[in-house]
């Protein structure tokens, strides 16, 4: 709870700058006049940390960045043709750079590394203060902690755009892109030093309750070495997770994405949102993201009716003898869930009629007087179990045997066991196991080569195009890449 108050305080602080027009004119968002920071005051030095968390909350987790992240595997839509219907054609890849939404993007994820950027600065404003090596410790992991958001702004960008300017100062003028590569690289230097220096521990022990920690940065870096058939690395890096014991699998996949199931010891990284355990007044939340992809309700506060989870999968799912993990990923209209909230048909029947149900929150977990959908819960961003489907498919790709770790999430999931596992056997549990989480599945498909099957698809349409409105005021982002 401490933790989060430090973010609310920060927000507070660093009300200042968030237009959507032009990035490069943004302020970064945790610069508080000068003359009014002690930079001597050692125990504040978390405070510019705390800003970087509260972008990642307010600016990464943006409602219409969600669709845009999630809609182009086949398997998950926008749900909504009515309203937004260009998120729908993003889906098919029909992409138009004039979208407000990919502007919004651009703006949100710079918005968050120019913070972090920021932050950096202030925590030097502060080492150059402190007179013991225990201050100096706290200092390093601090910028840690800061590298790791900034290099998850820099994944989800190359995730999106492939080649995006690296933005090392945010004085810098030459905005010219780098090659997704280069961005790698860049990705990596941060999370080694933050690897180096985050204390090794789950973010539920965090002394800054929920706070990344150097097994964040590790994951982060495995994620990027097996995009880039880097086995062994990954393999190594998820190793040291697992051989950690500090990780499990919650047992209760269903409550897993609910409140009971906040920051659970299977969690690498959570949007923190918080009520106060009051029933009314101040929340610290997402704004709109539980709430736009909301289903309508019977019996409680629904949403906008966004994101829909196809046909093609849940009969994918049916065959291959998915319970639990079906049942907790997709939200069907005209039934009822196990909590007893009756979940209505979509009235216009060109929108979606299932729901993505990893964004629901009982009504009984709600804290009393609240109503708003999914209030008090966080959001899922890294779970223990990519670690584990990582560890195995770098394991299978260097013609070890991955069992072992596929299996254990297949346990959870009460599937049966299989021994020998193959790539594709990984591949299909990583559709099922991450649907609706954080384009997984798409990004599976373009690393493997499989991308081909969607209906549309082709390299040249792989990336999202470079937002307008930043075409239009940033002539040098037509620039070839560097790779530096």
């Amino acid at each position: 709870m401490k933790f989060l108050k430090h973010i609310m305080i920060a927000g507070i602080l660093l009300i200042g700058a968030s237009s959507c027009n032009d990035w490069l004119d943004i302020l970064p968002e945790n610069t508080i006049p000068e003359e009014d920071v002690d930079y001597t005051k050692i125990s504040e030095m978390y405070m510019p940390v705390s800003g970087v968390y509260g972008k990642l909350r307010t600016g990464g987790m943006h409602w219409v960045i969600w669709p845009l992240t999630i809609v182009r595997d086949g398997d998950v839509w926008s749900g909504r043709v009515d309203d937004q219907g260009l998120l729908v054609d993003f889906g098919n890849f029909k992409y138009d750079d004039s979208f407000w939404g990919l502007n919004e993007m651009w703006n949100q994820y710079y918005g968050m590394i120019k913070v972090a950027n920021g932050a950096l600065v202030s925590l030097d404003n502060y080492a150059a203060n402190i007179k013991n090596e225990s201050d100096m410790a706290t200092y390093r992991a601090y910028c840690g902690e800061v590298r790791i958001l900034r290099a998850y702004a820099y994944y989800r960008l190359s995730q999106a755009f492939g080649d995006v300017t690296i933005i090392r100062t945010n004085e810098q003028s030459d905005l010219t892109r780098s090659t997704r590569a280069a961005v790698e690289k860049y990705m990596l230097e941060d999370l080694e030093y933050a690897i180096k220096n985050c204390p090794k521990v789950r973010p539920n022990e965090a002394t800054h309750y929920g706070a990344v920690t150097a097994y964040t940065a590790e994951l982060m870096a495995a994620k990027i070495h097996l995009n880039r058939g880097e086995w062994a690395e990954a393999e190594s890096l998820t190793n040291d997770i697992i051989n950690s014991k500090k990780f499990s699998l919650y047992d209760d996949f269903y409550n897993l994405f609910k409140i009971p199931g906040k920051l659970c010891n299977e969690s690498l990284l959570e949007c923190q949102c918080t009520d106060f355990g009051t029933g009314s007044g101040d929340m610290v939340d997402a704004d709109a993201w539980f709430v736009f992809q909301g289903p309508p309700m019977a019996n409680m506060e629904g949403g906008w009716t966004f994101v829909g989870i196809t046909d093609k999968f849940i009969n994918w799912a049916k065959a291959r003898g998915e319970t639990i993990r079906l049942e907790t990923s997709v939200l069907v209209g005209g039934t009822t869930t196990r909590d007893g909230d009756i979940v209505n048909v979509q009235g216009n029947t060109n929108n979606t009629n299932t729901w993505n149900g990893k964004a629901y929150t009982p009504s009984k977990q709600l804290t009393p007087g609240r109503t708003k959908y999914g209030a008090n819960n966080n959001i899922r961003v890294f779970r223990y179990a990519d670690v584990l489907l990582i560890n195995a498919e770098a394991k299978v790709r260097q013609a070890k045997n991955g069992d072992a770790p596929f299996n254990e999430v297949r346990t959870r999931a009460k599937m049966p066991t299989i021994t020998g596992v193959t790539v594709d056997q990984i591949l299909d549990e990583r559709r099922m196991e991450f649907v609706c989480e954080w384009g997984e599945r798409y990004n599976d498909l373009c690393r493997t080569g499989k991308a081909s099957e969607l209906t549309g698809w082709s390299e040249s349409v792989r990336y999202y195009p470079l937002p307008l409105d930043q075409k239009n005021n940033i002539p040098t982002l037509a620039n070839e890449p560097k790779d530096e």
